[in-house]
């Protein structure tokens, strides 16, 4: 299953795609341009009882992207297991709440606020029950519907 997502969601992560994404209006050849990182948030619930199941999607997301950067998700930071690394020369932080998925707004704001990060550069991999099972959906905002996970 993770290899199927990660082939869905790696073409919206490509290097390519990350690497153009600056925050300094200066050429990328400047040495004093600063870049943002991104932060990745996979939202699902701790646990045995929830490992392999749809509703922990967003972890599986989160485990497959930082196996295939080799970024270790050993450290506890905002009541999230958490990583940082660099793709491509660009600094990305991975995240899972730890707080059931319910709660995980309360982890996801403060690592934000704490990075201080516009919500543009902020990623959320959650399960959504009203798309088929496998399928992937992409929205570049929105609001939280009906998932009490994106509502804090």
């Amino acid at each position: 299953m993770r290899a199927k997502l990660w082939m869905r969601f790696a073409p919206f992560l490509s290097k390519r795609y990350i690497s153009t994404c600056r925050t300094s209006p200066l050429p990328p050849s400047s040495s004093s341009s600063v870049i943002q990182p991104w932060l990745f948030i996979g939202l699902g619930n701790p646990g045995e009882k929830y490992q392999s199941t749809r509703h922990n999607v967003g972890f599986d997301m989160i485990d497959a992207f930082a196996e295939s950067q080799g970024i270790s998700l050993t450290t506890h930071h905002f009541k999230a297991l958490f990583g940082e690394g660099v793709v491509d020369g660009v600094p990305v932080l991975l995240a899972k709440p730890q707080t059931y998925i319910n709660l995980s707004g309360e982890s996801a704001g403060a690592l934000a606020a704490y990075y201080k990060l516009p919500l543009h550069r902020v990623i959320v991999a959650y399960d959504d029950t009203d798309l088929p099972c496998g399928v992937l959906r992409l929205q570049p905002r929105g609001g939280y519907g009906r998932h009490n996970g994106l509502s804090g």
